[in-house]
């Protein structure tokens, strides 16, 4: 149950964008597509688990890269602390396009403990993804990983009381995803005072977005569309992030 839980805590750090139909080939230029996020956007919060456990997360978007040829975003997320009687450091990676948002590549390092997993993605939207193994399995025509599915959740429209539903994660059988917008209100968290959104996600699968979680997500109702706090339930006790700082990004747009 722990490691579903670290493993799903990156989920809370985002389906909608066009579809991925070039061949990664050539390198792309970044094109003018305005976006609240870019290279340089760095968020810390304060991460609480259970009673007990206390740690710091970190997500940051470190730069540009090319996957098989094709130009994306490399973004990273971060989680050190302790849980229960043991240490956790993860770490999460994330390589996308930065105009639509597909994934080409995630990566994760998990170490909490007893469980210790390294294990490569690699993707080909539209056609299949290798585990570390090299084992081929279906993916589905725009895949999103994990870090990808926030940054592209800050890019859409969300209107309150509505229910949203994509098909978009890069293995079939997690989903669907059903994100639900709850309300609008004001928050603090130890970065400062915010308007928020606030999210419920749902998929099928354990950890902190079961059905019966009750997970919620306040992400910035302004431009920057930034996680500001998630609280959710598990078997063991409460899990909450806390937006501490940010370093924000001049999106990249018009070039």
């Amino acid at each position: 149950m722990i490691r579903t839980a670290g493993r799903s805590l990156v989920l809370a750090l985002a389906f909608s964008a066009p579809l991925y139909a070039q061949a990664a080939t050539a390198p792309l230029e970044i094109e003018s597509v305005a976006r609240p996020f870019g290279p340089g956007e760095k968020l810390t919060y304060a991460v609480r688990v259970g009673p007990l456990g206390r740690g710091t997360a970190v997500a940051e978007i470190v730069g540009v890269d090319t996957v098989r040829g094709q130009t994306v975003y490399h973004s990273v997320f971060r989680i050190n602390g302790s849980l229960l009687m043991f240490k956790v450091r993860d770490l999460y990676e994330s390589w996308f396009d930065p105009n639509t948002l597909v994934s080409l590549r995630y990566h994760q390092d998990i170490d909490q403990g007893p469980y210790d997993r390294n294990r490569t993605y690699e993707i080909y939207p539209g056609d299949k993804y290798l585990d570390a193994s090299k084992q081929e399995f279906e993916t589905v025509e725009k895949p999103l990983d994990d870090g990808a599915f926030l940054y592209f959740l800050r890019t859409i429209p969300l209107e309150v009381g509505k229910t949203y539903t994509w098909n978009r994660y890069f293995k079939p059988d997690r989903n669907p995803v059903r994100v639900t917008v709850l309300r609008r209100e004001r928050i603090r968290v130890p970065a400062g005072e915010f308007d928020a959104i606030v999210l419920q996600p749902k998929i099928k699968a354990k950890g902190i977005f079961a059905e019966g979680a009750n997970a919620e997500v306040w992400i910035a109702d302004d431009d920057t569309r930034m996680m500001l706090m998630m609280k959710t339930r598990l078997p063991f006790g409460s899990v909450q992030f806390q937006l501490r700082s940010r370093e924000m990004a001049k999106p990249i747009a018009n070039r």
